[in-house]
């Protein structure tokens, strides 16, 4: 403990100087004068030759200290907003009005303001100062400083990551005017959704709240010192860089000393080594080469020693003071290497979120607990998205062992581009050389990009050079050209979105709603083509539901006004009081599907890592509510540290199955691995596997051959083959895999630990039903679906009955329109134009009787993907508010319908179950439906089905929509001249409105016109068409002209018997012919399209037959 205070006590110092005692440093805190320039007038009225009239405190923002206007619907915010429904949507309209602003997109001040302020204060130079340089240093100024000292302008600087120090000259002692203008408008275009300076996060604040320092130098001084370590030949090169502004050459002797940093005197060598240097008039340079006698003691994760470099400048008394580790970062093919060490890294991204201040801690204490949050969860790895951290960030990095990947403050998207020759181009080298001289010394500083997700025509060609220039510049780091893309051959590792579940705009497509739920799938084949390592871009990105009692926490200069509008609108739905059970069902929901992405990464061989979005919530973009911690790095109540460790972590067991659902006829199979990227091999590890009722009790276990374990991922342990013959089903089971030393394993192991013999251990959940069960309705229960007469009939005698509406037919929104399936929501819908799915999950009480023979949680667990994607959502916002359903389905925030899968209520004289879970087809091949029909049946027959929830014929039959008018046996095939992977034309005739055919938008990216051909198996006399547009608010696609065109044999079709335009909107367009047409083939050409794009979509096309 001692040993960790002494270090922290010299970091502390460290920030606030490397090369200054403390006599020579005059802190400028305080109150200081002050006044907005709105208008711009500031430099043409020389107010650096006044005294300002107001007053504000400093280090400190404007809007924290209620300075600016309040938000208004004319506020002129700083990045993009995609979903623009709150300008003008009316459910917005009460949050327009004065008094009552509240966005949705993301966390709002009190106060905003974008411009010009000026601050001015006296300074007294102390006597002893005399003849020396006096250097101004504002620490995280946002954005552009310009400083005046008595009038004479000083200089200006727009550097968002580092410091901006001045060289104020040889001020005489006594009484003088600083007068500063801070800018936080965009004087460089860096990318308006840039986290350096954009309101998503940390809101586009004007102020300066780091150090501010007055610092006395003498007129040459060592300006710049990097150490740069060499474990191979156990010696570090140290390079310095002289300023001076004497306006003479000179010479002298620079002593260097390299040192433990918290054993000062420990030396790693002699003493001191004395070197001599010249400068010119405009500086010079210096290099050492340090021998150590014996070995380095290395930095990394594990273990976190840290040294000091200091550089003397003897004649002048000048000193600075590098802090360093001996770390090296690497590369063995597709795997990193950290001193050496094969090393995974496990990230998460950090984009300036910070409530209570709106800028970044520049306190050890505030990135203590974010990096202490992180590595309880597993993580060595944060990425500062389109920022740089201050140094306080790099200081607790070094500290406590984390790896930090750094960008230049920019994302080059949107609203500007790079290597298209604008003033970003040569800014971003520039911020990479500043990022490189203030931090490029701490050990922790490992992986480096320009910034996110570039964009513009030559931005490849840009960020090539790059990455050239600075990998040769700095060898202590990795670099590569941007976070997401470019894959260049200049990379020394790539950061790409391709191997991770979800993907924008991949809906319902991507594996985890498309596919039954297994353990197999990795990115070998994606990783196996790759010459360096690659670390999944922005994985997970999974939603939960706001936590509204986190709302307290928000004290300081952001506001929750978007959890306001969320709840408002929870409550107007009437379900207020279950905003809790949202929240939890669907963060364990959240929580399954981080561990498949977290999981498919480990068990990729040579993969070089993750990095999630997010172990946190991101607030911006619309709300993106993707952490298991809230925005302040606190636990929301649904899954520990402990608990999330366990398949994030440098030692995670896993196990390959091929399924999760079985019957007791089958045999359980899985491929049993361990992915172990500790300090070091494992020796004489012995494996141990059990099968795990609900109840916590063992119902068969055993033990695999003990084995040594390398430092690497897919490392096989043995095989499990169980016949489950004599398990009893329904029943959910837990296969739990514990790797351990073989003297530590006990039927309690420790979880995860990080000791000195660690035992880990990890579980997936699997689900045996029974290979045959009874589903004929009962006596006295009738099953149809719809509610007829027939079904009217029963009920009026008193009878029971169990409505299957079909899925298809399930009546969905007018607007916004629900897409259910497994997964949580991706991102948000705001921001993603409602890419599907839009639902959390499932709701229920696992006690209720209508589910007493089948197995489940409160939440989505993985059987559930057997029902939820043969099921529709039944929207029950105009049933009452008494009716709680019996599985409820969690709709998105920003629409809070009630919806529902199985619900029941009382019609008329009898009992109705009504479920729109397909509970009618292929129930052989599906267990899990099965089981469903089965144990709702059994509880219709029953005594406990007593619904007391009065209903109407009209509110059930409301649920229920019209059947498509074409069905997919009709027809024999349907092509496109162009489609976009996973958005094939067929998605056009599926009868699902959240699915489109989309022209493809990647490679050649053809224009107009698009062509879909539909051949039927028959002829048919056709009487006209619908065509419903994409239905996710995004009108990129959006056909204009059209033509449609019929022929017998798919070659002569003649003239169009129908074109026309259609309107720009997502409504359903019915085109009727002049006459009806005898065809087997029909042809719609797309002409044109109401975006830029080129592009062509539809979600969905109908035929129109005679005498339907």
């Amino acid at each position: 403990m001692n040993k960790l205070i002494s270090l922290s006590c010299l970091l502390a110092s460290l920030v606030v100087s490397l090369s200054s005692p403390a006599a020579d440093v005059v802190r400028l805190d305080g109150s200081w004068r002050f006044q907005l320039d709105r208008s711009d007038r500031g430099v043409t009225e020389r107010w650096f030759e006044k005294s300002l009239p107001d007053k504000i405190n400093l280090p400190g923002s404007l809007p924290a200290q209620g300075i600016g206007d309040a938000p208004s619907l004319d506020t002129k915010w700083t990045g993009g907003i995609v979903d623009r429904s709150w300008f003008t949507a009316p459910e917005f309209e009460k949050y327009r009005q004065p008094g009552n602003v509240k966005v949705p997109f993301w966390l709002q001040p009190e106060k905003y303001y974008t411009g010009a302020a000026w601050f001015q204060r006296a300074i007294n130079i102390p006597a002893d100062w005399q003849g020396k340089r006096v250097v101004l240093s504002l620490e995280r100024p946002h954005w552009e400083t310009r400083v005046w000292v008595d009038g004479q302008f000083i200089g200006t600087n727009n550097a968002l990551a580092t410091p901006h120090d001045y060289d104020l000259g040889p001020l005489a002692p006594g009484r003088h005017t600083l007068t500063l203008r801070v800018d936080n408008r965009m004087v460089i275009d860096v990318g308006e959704n840039s986290h350096s300076v954009s309101d998503h996060t940390q809101g586009n604040w004007n102020g300066i709240v780091g150090n501010l320092l007055l610092r006395a130098r003498a007129p040459a001084w060592i300006d710049d010192l990097q150490v740069y370590p060499h474990l191979a030949t156990k010696s570090v090169t140290i390079r310095g860089r002289i300023g001076n502004v004497s306006g003479q050459a000179g010479q002298g002797t620079v002593r260097l000393v390299v040192d433990e940093a918290v054993e000062r005197g420990a030396f790693v060598g002699p003493p001191f080594s004395k070197i001599n240097v010249s400068w010119q008039a405009g500086g010079g340079t210096f290099e050492h080469e340090f021998k150590l006698p014996g070995e380095p003691k290395l930095w990394d994760e594990f273990q976190q020693h840290l040294y000091n470099c200091e550089a003397r400048l003897e004649e002048f008394n000048e000193r600075k003071v590098a802090l360093f580790g001996f770390r090296e970062i690497t590369t063995q093919g597709t795997q990193f290497l950290v001193n050496g060490r094969k090393t995974f890294f496990r990230g998460t991204l950090e984009c300036a979120i910070f409530p209570k201040t709106g800028h970044p801690p520049v306190d050890l204490d505030g990135w203590r607990k974010v990096i202490r949050a992180a590595k309880a969860h597993g993580l060595n790895n944060l990425r500062f998205h389109s920022w740089c951290p201050p140094e306080a960030a790099f200081v607790a990095a070094d500290e406590l062992g984390m790896y930090l990947h750094v960008e230049a403050s920019s994302w080059a998207n949107q609203s500007t581009t790079i290597g298209d020759g604008k003033p970003v181009d040569q800014w971003i080298y520039d911020e990479t050389d500043r990022i490189l001289k203030y931090y490029g010394n701490h050990p922790s500083f490992v992986l480096m990009p320009y910034g996110n997700e570039p964009g513009g025509r030559h931005h490849a060609a840009y960020l090539a050079k790059w990455v050239s220039h600075f990998k040769a510049k700095d060898p202590r780091r990795l670099w590569t050209s941007g976070a997401g893309w470019p894959q260049l051959p200049e990379n020394q590792w790539h950061s790409t979105p391709d191997p991770r579940i979800q993907a924008w705009g991949g809906g319902l497509k991507n594996r985890i709603n498309a596919r039954p739920p297994e353990t197999r799938t990795d990115y070998r084949d994606y990783v196996s083509k790759r010459t360096v390592p690659v670390i999944s871009h922005e994985i997970g990105q999974w939603c939960v539901y706001p936590n509204f009692d986190e709302m307290k926490k928000y004290t300081g200069y952001l506001k929750p006004k978007n959890f306001e509008i969320f709840r408002d609108l929870l409550q107007a739905h009437g379900l207020g009081a279950q905003a809790k059970q949202f929240l939890l069902a669907s963060g364990k929901l959240q929580t399954l599907c981080y561990k498949e992405d977290i999981e498919s990464a480990l068990r990729t061989p040579g993969m070089g890592g993750f990095q999630l979005l997010d172990l946190h919530d991101f607030p911006g973009q619309g709300t993106a509510l993707v952490g298991v911690l809230d925005p302040f790095w606190e636990s929301k109540g649904y899954v520990t540290p402990e608990e999330y460790s366990r398949f994030c972590n440098g030692t995670v067991p896993l196990a390959r199955l091929s399924k999760r659902v079985f019957t007791p006829d089958e045999t359980l199979q899985a491929d049993l691995e361990v992915a172990h990227f500790g300090p070091a091999p494992l020796e004489n590890v012995a494996t141990a596997w059990k099968l795990v009722r609900e109840d916590g009790k063992t119902v068969v276990s055993g033990n695999l051959p003990t084995r040594s374990v390398p430092v690497d991922n897919c490392i096989p342990l043995g095989s499990l083959s169980l016949e489950l013959k004599s398990l009893p089903a329904p029943a959910r089971y837990k296969l739990v895999l514990t790797v351990g030393q073989a003297s530590r394993l006990s039927p309690s192991p420790s979880r995860n630990r990080r000791d000195a013999d660690p035992t880990f251990e990890n579980d997936w959940d699997l689900w045996v039903y029974p290979p045959k069960v009874e589903t004929p309705p009962p006596a006295g229960v009738k099953i149809v679906e719809e509610l007829n007469d027939d079904a009217l009939a029963t009920l009026d005698a008193g009878g029971k009955v169990l409505l299957l509406i079909p899925p298809k037919q399930v009546k969905n929104a007018a607007k916004d329109k629900v897409a259910l399936g497994f997964s949580s929501i991706f991102w948000n819908t705001a921001w993603t134009h409602r890419q599907a799915p839009t639902t959390l999950g499932i709701l229920c009480d696992p006690k209720h009787p209508a589910l007493a023979d089948f197995p489940t949680d409160s939440h989505s667990n993985w059987q559930w993907w057997y029902l939820v994607t043969r099921a529709g959502a039944m929207i029950l916002d105009d049933l009452p508010r008494s009716l709680r359903p019996t599985v409820q389905v969690i709709d998105d925030w920003f629409t809070a319908h009630k919806l529902a899968l199985v619900f029941e209520g009382k019609l008329r004289q009898g009992r109705l179950l009504v479920c729109s879970i397909d509970l009618q087809t292929d129930l052989d091949a599906n267990p899990v439906a099965r089981q469903m029909r089965a144990s709702l049946l059994r509880y219709m027959s029953g005594a406990k089905f007593k619904p007391s929830v009065e209903l109407t014929v009209e509110q059930v039959r409301g649920l229920i929509g019209e059947p498509p008018v074409l069905k997919s046996a009709n027809v024999k095939s349907i092509k496109a001249s162009s489609a976009e992977a996973g958005y094939e034309a067929e998605n056009a005739l599926d009868g699902d409105p959240n699915t489109m055919w989309h022209s493809q938008y990647t490679g050649d990216k053809p224009g107009f016109p698009h062509e879909l051909d539909l051949e039927l198996k028959q002829p048919l006399i056709l009487r006209g068409f619908t065509a419903l547009p994409r239905q996710d608010r995004n009108k990129n696609g959006w056909i204009k002209g059209y033509a449609c065109f019929v022929s017998h044999d798919g070659q002569a079709w003649g003239e169009p018997v129908a074109k026309g335009e259609f309107s720009a909107d997502a409504k359903l367009k019915t085109v009727s012919f002049a006459q009806p047409q005898t065809a087997r083939f029909l042809r719609l050409v797309a002409l044109s399209g109401h975006a830029s794009s080129g592009y062509g979509s539809l979600a969905e096309l109908d035929l129109l037959e005679t005498g339907k």
